[in-house]
């Protein structure tokens, strides 16, 4: 199993950036949400892998699911958990710190859907990922969805051209990323480090896991790194532009370009 106490220092130093991260990338919450409302049964138990600071645990508890909310930086629930009270939704969320490839302390409990919104991409190791959705696995009821979250090996290219330019001269870490999807071993922990991976990867991993695969969709299509031009949109035209690029979500073309995936599926 990987080391990734890195990671949870990572966003323990910062949690107001994942807070307000998807402010930036509306895009990517927008289909999200989207597939979300798609998928999810009408009501029941959710179990939320990567709750972070609660973007999407707080809204489903709102609607009236009962959610069991699980990061690794405490800190990053804790921002979560003081806006839950203050919206009056403490009763709705169990919070829980750990590392999600031990669910031990959720043995014997059953959910009607699962949301692994971030562990996944930050795995290196394919075992330890496929440790995570196989614990998944048992613990969802039969016919429950499950929802993924990646980020798309080719489809960060955009963002690293734009943000970290000079990475391009670095040939052997270009290589490395191309052909295994991550940092190079001797990489500096530190930093920003995960699993990039590539889309046809994401239904052979979950089906080996035992799910069966809906569909394997894009959270960004069409728009690589430019954000800003959909979060300008407005009315009656954003929601015609959202109504459109989430027709267009998984569409095989899309994939490739997105800077997140979204796997979406179910125990049978």
């Amino acid at each position: 199993m990987d080391d990734i106490s890195d990671i949870r220092k990572l966003y323990d130093a910062d949690p107001q950036h994942e807070a307000t991260r998807l402010d930036e990338h509306q895009l990517e919450f927008d289909i999200t949400w989207r597939w979300l409302q798609r998928t999810l049964p009408g009501e029941g138990r959710l179990l939320e892998l990567g709750a972070s600071t609660g973007r999407y645990t707080l809204p489903l508890a709102q609607q009236g699911y009962q959610v069991t909310a699980l990061d690794l930086s405490s800190e990053a629930l804790k921002l979560a958990c003081a806006e839950a009270e203050r919206a009056g939704l403490g009763k709705r969320i169990t919070w829980l710190t750990g590392d999600a490839r031990d669910l031990s302390t959720l043995r014997g409990q059953a959910f009607d859907a699962a949301l692994v919104m971030g562990p996944l991409y930050h795995l290196i190791f394919e075992p330890d990922r496929l440790l995570v959705l196989r614990q998944v696995y048992e613990l969802l009821k039969p016919g429950a969805p499950i929802i993924s979250a990646f980020i798309c090996r080719l489809g960060i290219m955009g963002d690293l051209m734009a943000n970290v330019p000079g990475w391009i001269e670095h040939h052997d870490e270009v290589e490395w990323m191309l052909r295994d999807g991550c940092d190079p071993p001797d990489y500096p922990k530190g930093q920003f480090r995960g699993y990039f991976c590539r889309p046809e990867e994401l239904a052979p991993l979950h089906e080996s896991a035992g799910f069966r695969t809906l569909a394997v969709a894009a959270a960004e299509p069409c728009i690589g790194a430019d954000d800003a031009s959909y979060n300008r949109l407005e009315g009656a035209q954003r929601q015609a532009w959202l109504d459109f690029l989430f027709r267009l979500s998984a569409e095989a073309g899309m994939l490739g370009a997105s800077r997140h995936l979204l796997y979406i599926g179910y125990k049978p």
